[in-house]
């Protein structure tokens, strides 16, 4: 199927973020072909109005605004929270690239997420900025299985995507999301990848609305040995396999000195940032 494409035009690129790590956030696209079948941001259709299949339709953003480099000054940037930035349509319509451009003489923490290996196109730029951290995601070294997930890049795209970016002295981050129970496995992707990541991002998997059930249905028929194990967790809301992983991936990483940062409780983290903003809100308008 053909995926629709559509220029939009915004008023501004960047929005105030409610991630528990970044001020700002930038979504260079809306939507993303790269169609990962376990994708949160697809909630984005209830605002967007769009009523194709999330994966068959990218909204390319226009926006005449300059970025301002002095509304970041010692801010933190996330590209890209809802979107993968280096989706393929980047190779076309460069938006990207654009906003990395204005970022340069940008003094602000920023980090990027993609599961792309056209990352590697933007190298000249990706050096010349001041703090930057580069986290690509990965959750298997099984191709079949990734191949099944999503329609981005291969992992050995991705993995060599990270060799080249640390060869170059961008710090690299291996964003380990989202973490499948019984499936990924992460010693064996920390080991096979530890010489060129700076730092670890684990996150779980969260099943929520129409997609939960087609994860079922993908456990049933690929992993039948496991499905008692996700009614548990995603069913009866069972968190000792999280609680269990999480204090193993402490033991692991303090054992081989790897730095790392559990984002298991997520939304907790969310919920806590609201809560903070809110309250410094209200003491602005004292």
């Amino acid at each position: 199927m053909s995926i629709i494409e559509k220029e939009i035009v915004t008023k501004d690129l960047i929005t105030k973020s409610n991630l528990p790590a970044s001020d700002y956030v930038i979504n260079p696209y809306v939507g993303c072909p790269h169609a990962c079948k376990y994708c949160y941001a697809r909630f984005m259709k209830r605002f967007t109005g769009h009523t194709e299949e999330w994966g068959n339709f990218i909204d390319i953003k226009r926006c005449d605004k300059t970025i301002s480099v002095k509304k970041l000054y010692q801010k933190s940037v996330f590209i890209s929270s809802v979107t993968d930035c280096y989706n393929p349509f980047e190779a076309k319509y460069q938006v990207t690239r654009n906003v990395l451009k204005q970022l340069k003489k940008a003094d602000c923490l920023i980090t990027i997420s993609t599961k792309s290996d056209l990352i590697l196109r933007d190298i000249d730029i990706l050096t010349e900025l001041k703090n930057l951290v580069v986290a690509i995601s990965i959750n298997t070294l099984d191709n079949d299985f990734q191949s099944d997930m999503d329609n981005a890049s291969s992992i050995t795209q991705r993995i060599t995507a990270l060799k080249e970016l640390h060869k170059q002295g961008i710090y690299t981050v291996l964003f380990m999301s989202p973490i499948f129970p019984y499936i990924t496995d992460l010693k064996k992707i920390i080991e096979a990848t530890a010489a060129f990541v700076c730092e670890y991002w684990f996150e779980n998997l969260n099943l929520r609305g129409n997609y939960k059930q087609d994860i079922f249905q993908y456990v049933s028929e690929k992993y039948p040995q496991y499905l008692s194990g996700y009614k548990d967790i995603y069913n009866n809301k069972n968190m000792e396999y999280w609680k269990q992983l999480s204090a193993d991936i402490d033991s692991y990483c303090a054992q081989k000195n790897i730095k790392y940062t559990n984002y298991f409780y997520h939304s907790l983290l969310v919920a806590e940032k609201k809560q903070s903003n809110a309250k410094d809100n209200q003491r602005a308008t004292i």
